[in-house]
């Protein structure tokens, strides 16, 4: 399970609340092995700037818990997807051809999906693993932050921790319907993928269950 880390301090911050979710101060520090203060000046320093905000959660007595996450507008500062042209299509395309246009439209962006998938991932008589991994690393190079885990029981997590075409799944749901079976083609008949957690229904991330199909 592989990631590439930004390497500015900044960044670094940024990319581990989008991928591991709300932290306390001391735990980001912990992670990007900086002092606590330093971990604090530039949280403060982002929550000026809008990108994260915080809870505070009292247990017992003394201070209260202070929790990180990022909001909505740290959006901004991972990849996008040319998310407003994206959109402005999408609402063009159902105002001229209507629903079904732009269901017909989204059925054949998967098809074409599928067959460039196939072309880059391993066959699909070759290990799950392997073309797990190549379906991540695919994933990853177009912007949605993905890694994947191997679990005991024989199958695999894939999660995607930014969505680059989100702003367009919002006003047009089939875009998201399509990518179950897009990896599902992509990887072999011999697999059932299942969603777990969905970011439009208000998950921080997008997950998939990898079974191999019995």
């Amino acid at each position: 399970m592989t990631l590439e880390r930004p390497a500015r301090t900044r960044e670094r911050l940024l990319f581990l609340l989008k991928t591991r979710g709300p932290h306390s101060a001391a735990r980001l520090a912990s992670k990007l092995q900086l002092t606590t203060m330093a971990a604090r000046q530039h949280l403060a320093r982002l929550h000026d700037e809008g990108l994260v905000e915080y809870d505070d959660e009292r247990r017992g007595v003394g201070r209260p818990r202070r929790t990180w996450r990022l909001t909505a507008a740290s959006e901004a500062c991972f990849p996008q997807g040319y998310a407003d042209l994206t959109v402005e299509v999408l609402s063009s395309v159902r105002r001229v051809f209507g629903a079904d246009g732009l269901d017909k439209l989204v059925r054949q962006r998967t098809r074409d999906q599928v067959r460039a998938y196939r072309k880059r991932l391993p066959a699909t008589d070759a290990p799950l693993a392997r073309r797990v991994a190549a379906l991540t690393k695919l994933r990853r190079d177009e912007g949605y932050m993905a890694e994947w885990r191997r679990h005991d029981d024989g199958s695999f997590t894939l999660v995607e921790n930014h969505c680059p075409i989100c702003a367009a799944a919002q006003i047009c749901q089939g875009l998201c319907a399509g990518e179950q079976e897009l990896f599902e083609a992509a990887l072999g008949r011999d697999v059932d993928v299942e969603r777990t957690e969905h970011l439009l229904e208000g998950a921080r991330r997008c997950m998939y269950r990898i079974r191999p199909r019995v």
